[in-house]
């Protein structure tokens, strides 16, 4: 019995024999932080992979940059809360304080809504989008930690605090040039504390 032979598939010296979410997301992150436009033709060419395997993962170049953004976003909690020095409503207004502060001096980040504008807000603040819901998850699972470890009692219903708090800092972050309060830090934080049951607190922890 017999086989036909079939040419051998090969792949380019250097790149692995096959990629993970995780890597075309570190690819993703060095293109931004380099102030470069992310292209997804490039990642995949970089990691052997199809167009079409990155798009099936995260089903557009949106969804690509919101991931990466949301994944950014958690650890900027997660490190703002390791540095924590309050416990109770105090801690989740410092962790969102300084994670606000982190976005607003955030050079990549900065340079991103510069040359995506339109993209940008749509990415991160549309409710059906890649960031924003999960954001809200994200932000939920502090109070949730909150609650459990310092005895925090919201003032609202968890998800309810959690959605009015993301909402609050897309406001003042990223859309209401009109109003005249976007990157105004200390507002935002004077608004949050109200919300959180807190006196107003214009100064951030150092």
């Amino acid at each position: 019995m017999t086989t036909s032979s079939r040419p051998t598939a090969t792949r380019s010296p250097g790149r692995p024999a096959s990629a993970t979410r995780e890597q075309v997301i570190e690819l993703a992150r060095r293109a931004f932080l380099a102030g470069e436009r992310v292209d997804v033709q490039a990642i995949a060419a970089e990691l052997g992979l199809s167009r079409a395997s990155v798009y099936r993962w995260y089903g557009s170049r949106d969804g690509l940059l919101g991931a990466m953004l949301l994944q950014e976003y958690e650890q900027m909690i997660a490190r703002a809360d390791a540095k924590r020095r309050t416990r109770g409503a105090a801690r989740i207004l410092d962790v969102l304080d300084r994670v606000a502060r982190w976005e607003t001096v955030n050079e990549p980040f900065r340079r991103y809504f510069e040359n995506e504008p339109i993209s940008g807000l749509r990415i991160l603040t549309a409710s059906d989008g890649p960031v924003q819901p999960r954001a809200v998850a994200a932000v939920a699972e502090l109070i949730a930690r909150v609650e459990e470890e310092d005895g925090y009692h919201p003032p609202l219903e968890r998800e309810l605090l959690a959605y009015t708090l993301v909402r609050l800092g897309e406001a003042f972050l990223y859309t209401d040039t009109a109003a005249g309060i976007r990157n105004d830090v200390d507002r935002l934080r004077e608004v949050q504390s109200v919300l959180l049951g807190l006196p107003s607190q214009p100064d951030a922890p150092a």
